[in-house]
């Protein structure tokens, strides 16, 4: 009678630790999981202000990109170390925001029409690039990457030249940030890109249909709609999440908070 008891008691105690594992593995949800995968891929911080401006927080480097709406929009971050600016127009060049901040350890990158419209005062700060320059700060390379309008109708918005989208590339993680830009050869061109943001808005830049198109060619791990505020209110962002990831499951889509409560 042992012997036959050993074997069930063996079956009931294996039986037992099988339901207890698959308990286990069911108490993360996929949000969890994947909250935890973003974090161990990218090295930063991202910090949505408002539209096109951010703050990423990479390392000991804090960066700005196209701050605007005032200073006190800054306040709960550290002070710049690197600024990138990508175009003249008013949601990403505001002289007031850069005179109101605290630049004094700062480098800024920005594009020569938007050097020409700088105060004498930040003139030692600048490294001006042009489409296809880059430079090295900080321990990051910035690569300038041209941002510029294809439909007719649009081409009066941002002439190809005059503006840079950039590529932020530090120990091999490679960030991509479009600017005022739309489909482009070069934006579809990019590869090993970790993470992009990528504008979409209507009459200025190019609707999802064209972003997401764009997105599914380059294929970056992560994408982050921003820039999606257009004369007619907001773009789809959740059908431009739709198309990515019908196209490509892989391509994480992170939609943040860019303009208060959506």
């Amino acid at each position: 009678m042992k012997q036959i008891l050993i074997p069930i008691l063996a079956g009931i105690t294996l039986l037992s630790c099988k339901e207890k594992q698959a308990e286990t593995a069911t108490t993360a949800t996929p949000e969890e999981t994947t909250t935890t995968e973003t974090k161990k891929q990218l090295p930063f911080e991202v910090n949505p202000i408002s539209h096109a401006t951010m703050v990423l927080q990479w390392d000991d480097t804090t960066i700005y990109v196209d701050p605007v709406g005032g200073a006190e929009a800054f306040a709960k971050y550290p002070t710049p170390d690197l600024i990138l600016i990508t175009d003249i127009h008013g949601d990403h060049l505001n002289i007031e925001t850069l005179e109101g901040l605290d630049t004094s350890n700062a480098k800024i990158i920005a594009p020569k029409a938007v050097a020409d419209k700088m105060p004498e005062a930040f003139v030692p700060q600048l490294d001006v690039l042009n489409n296809g320059d880059s430079k090295e700060r900080f321990g990051f390379v910035v690569e300038a990457i041209p941002m510029y309008n294809l439909r007719e109708e649009a081409l009066k918005f941002h002439t190809k030249g005059r503006g840079n989208g950039y590529v932020i590339e530090k120990d091999d993680t490679r960030v991509y940030i479009s600017g005022d830009t739309e489909d482009i050869p070069e934006m579809r061109n990019l590869a090993d890109i970790d993470a992009a943001f990528v504008c979409m808005n209507l009459p200025y830049t190019m609707p999802v249909v064209s972003a997401a198109d764009a997105v599914l060619e380059f294929a970056p791990k992560m994408i982050y709609p921003y820039h999606y505020r257009g004369t007619e209110g907001l773009s789809d962002v959740a059908n431009f999440k739709t198309i990515v990831n019908k196209g490509n499951p892989a391509i994480e889509v992170v939609q943040l908070d860019w303009y208060g409560k959506e």
